[in-house]
């Protein structure tokens, strides 16, 4: 006798098939519901954007291309693929997009695996300086794979410093200048560097992964006029699913697609694309301006408010969404500072600073980012809150009680921001 649709094991809820997975989503919920979401990297999606991720695009497999699939009945993921590459290119105004990679990282190994072969130089920021694992670290394939010639920030005003670039590009006359960081606040000069990646006959490649959505918004310089390819994570500034993207000229992704499929990847994630389509058309609305712009302005009050308290920002400010504490004048370090965070309900990640005499593991340093508590609704008068409890922390922090009382507050701020519990 045929099971009823109630009783098949197949239409059972996450809740029912799963209750020890269930109960740590419900964890999950509640950890991000009352906790201060300062990583600088991290976001909270739209509702839309992860229903996108739940739609039955996850049983498709689709190899190849929109029109040049591998598989059968892939009529209706082509169009969502090209939804998605049509909204992007419209977004930021570049040529052709490829909207596969399942990371950032997957994004900047296609790009190199395309344009560079193995002892090749590339030149990226110094990661000590700001850069991003991908951008040469030893520990990582792109500095096993390449010879990497770091360029980064004055030792006096902490800014990238040009001149430097430039003498370094020319003495070791890289294939690829990257611009683009994981923990530098400042803009990017990307025609200055377009510049010098020209004199020495090198492509310019940008991995915006971190100002994404201030780019989206014109509210960070843009960087596709002066690059051939421009790298991204999804999940950023721009807000979207977890997953990666490639915009450049036609003629570079023509060659990068081939890269990315057969090169590197099978399948793609039907379902992650449908959510990064969503997550595009939610950046072209007049709305998400507004919101980049809100992002900047906390940004700029929280380093204003921490400066107050008696911490030193590294370059003296921030023009982005993000920012780098130096915690030696509370004599803490970042691995201690981001653990007695966390008990006061505020998430944070250890960050070497320039020249910093701790190690990566220990560091002198926080990174700090306002995208996911403007996305909560979140405006400047909250950003001097959360510099005071920051420093009450620091200062406290071997105070159980003062631990207790500083989480009680963040955790009524939260809820007067609710994410999921509408």
């Amino acid at each position: 006798m045929a099971m009823n649709a109630s009783s098949h094991p197949h239409r059972r809820t996450l809740a029912d098939s799963d209750p020890a997975l269930f109960e740590l989503v419900q964890r999950e919920e509640s950890r991000q519901e009352d906790n201060l979401e300062l990583i600088a990297s991290e976001n909270i999606a739209s509702l839309a954007v992860r229903q996108a991720m739940e739609t039955v695009f996850t049983d498709k497999y689709a190899e190849g291309y929109p029109g040049k699939r591998y598989y059968g009945g892939c009529e209706v993921v082509d169009e969502v693929e090209k939804l998605a590459i049509e909204r992007l290119c419209q977004l930021y105004g570049c040529e052709a997009a490829n909207v596969q990679p399942h990371s950032g990282a997957s994004a900047n190994m296609a790009v190199y695996f395309t344009f560079l072969e193995p002892g090749d130089t590339l030149m990226a920021m110094n990661l000590a300086h700001g850069g991003h694992l991908t951008h040469g670290s030893p520990v990582n394939f792109s500095g096993k794979l390449y010879k990497i010639a770091a360029y980064g920030v004055d030792p006096e005003t902490e800014l990238i410093d040009y001149d430097e670039m430039h003498r370094i590009a020319v003495e070791s006359k890289p294939k690829i200048i990257v611009s683009g960081a994981t923990a530098y606040s400042r803009e990017f000069d990307f025609k200055r560097i377009k510049e010098i990646a020209d004199e020495v006959g090198a492509l310019h490649m940008c991995d915006m992964s971190h100002y994404s959505g201030l780019i989206a918004a014109g509210e960070y310089p843009d960087p596709v006029p002066h690059c051939q390819v421009v790298t991204s994570t999804t999940h950023k500034s721009i807000r979207g699913p977890r997953g990666g993207m490639i915009l450049g000229t036609a003629e570079a992704i023509k060659q990068i697609n081939k890269t990315v499929f057969p090169g590197l990847q099978g399948g793609p994630l039907c379902h992650v694309i449908a959510a990064k389509a969503v997550a595009f058309g939610e950046a072209l609305r007049p709305e998400f301006k507004t919101y980049a712009q809100q992002i900047k302005k906390n940004a700029a009050a929280l380093a204003a408010a921490l400066t107050q308290e008696g911490f030193r920002i590294v370059s003296g400010g921030t023009d982005s969404h993000m920012m780098l504490v130096d915690l030696r004048p509370f004599g803490v370090t970042g691995k201690l500072a981001q653990e007695v965070l966390e008990h006061a309900n505020i998430t944070t990640n250890k960050n070497a600073i320039p020249n910093d005499p701790e190690s990566p593991f220990v560091t002198s340093g926080v990174r700090l980012g306002t995208p996911a508590v403007t996305t909560r609704g979140m405006v400047e008068a909250d950003m001097a809150f959360i510099a005071r409890a920051i420093a009450t922390v620091l200062r406290n922090h071997s105070d159980e009680g003062t631990l207790n009382k500083v989480k009680a507050e963040v955790t009524e701020l939260c809820r007067r921001y609710p994410i999921h519990k509408f």
